[in-house]
């Protein structure tokens, strides 16, 4: 494991775990009803187009992509995706600072477990390089899959309110985003076509619609609750999805055998991660809304503050 790329890969997970911080504080600043028709859902987007936090959170998910490139061209994926769970813990630390509030230390607790877990498990299953391109028929079912698992947490998440719903919706964003891993990896391995064949080929033209989906959907869960119920559907989701479409398209391969314990034990970690940070009381809180007016007292912030998250999530929540 070459230094760089460890460097490389916890400056992707930093810029990852920043960007999401600063795009729900943006997101936390909007007190109208966060169920949203398609022609207020557009609006909303444009208003965060005019926010520095969203714009300054925008240019890191940019660098981060460049970060994570360039640890992938120095070193495997199977050392740089565990690293990656790192942003876990880095979305807390940032938002700490961002919104001069700490999580409770249930919430510091469940990130450890599940950051440990999937790192664990990624490290376990060590997916094996398999196909640089998938069948027609191989997309046609993967896809189809997909997109109702997708449009089911949408749905879900329309019926639920505050944490539950920024999981669903994290959970729908991170499912699309590996789907535009997995296009990604299609188009770069038909480079070797020439560019007639790629600009030519559906998958080009489908990793801009899954990437657009993908990030309206990573909005609308910043925007429904808070970090502590979104990142971790973010963060876990993407990986496990990635490693099945993987399985699924390109024929990709986990380790078995003596692997399955460390694999076992990593699911059980992130289990036991998620049924603690159910509990927490960071999820259904205030941590990560915009912060009290630094003028005001102490025992009026902490009598204002659920009044503030109420006043957010409006009143037909």
């Amino acid at each position: 494991m070459g230094a760089l790329t460890v460097v490389l890969a916890l400056l992707a997970a930093l810029c990852n775990a920043s960007a999401s911080v600063l795009q729900r504080r943006a997101a936390a600043e909007d007190e109208s009803d966060s169920r949203l028709d398609a022609r207020q859902a557009v609006r909303w987007l444009a208003r965060l187009l005019r926010r520095p936090y969203w714009l300054a959170g925008a240019g890191l998910l940019a660098l981060a992509s460049v970060f994570q490139g360039s640890a992938l061209a120095t070193g495997s994926l199977s050392v740089v995706q565990p690293l990656l769970t790192s942003e876990l813990l880095f979305t807390l630390v940032v938002g700490s600072v961002v919104f001069r509030r700490r999580p409770d230390r249930r919430t510091w607790f469940a990130f450890v477990s599940l950051g440990a877990g999937l790192a664990l498990f990624l490290v376990a299953a060590s997916p094996t390089a398999g196909r640089t391109t998938a069948s027609g028929g191989a997309w046609l079912v993967a896809g189809g899959v997909v997109l109702a698992a997708v449009t089911a947490l949408v749905l879900a998440g329309r019926l639920a309110r505050g944490g539950p719903r920024a999981a669903l919706y994290g959970l729908a964003s991170a499912m699309s985003f590996a789907v535009t891993a997995a296009l990604i990896k299609e188009v770069v391995g038909r480079f070797g076509q020439g560019p007639a064949a790629v600009l030519g080929h559906w998958s080009l033209w489908a990793l801009a619609v899954a990437g657009l989906i993908g990030f309206t959907l990573l909005q609308a869960a910043f925007r429904a609750g808070s970090l502590t119920a979104s990142q971790p559907a973010l963060t876990l989701g993407d990986a496990l999805t990635s490693v099945a479409l993987g399985w699924a398209l390109f024929g990709e391969r986990i380790g078995l055998g003596v692997r399955l314990v460390p694999e076992i034990i990593g699911v059980l970690l992130i289990g036991a991660g998620s049924l603690g940070l159910a509990g927490a009381p960071s999820v259904s809180g205030t941590w990560d809304t915009v912060p009290d007016d630094p003028a005001e007292p102490a025992d009026e912030q902490r009598r204002n503050g659920p009044q503030r998250q109420e006043r957010r999530q409006g009143p037909h929540e």
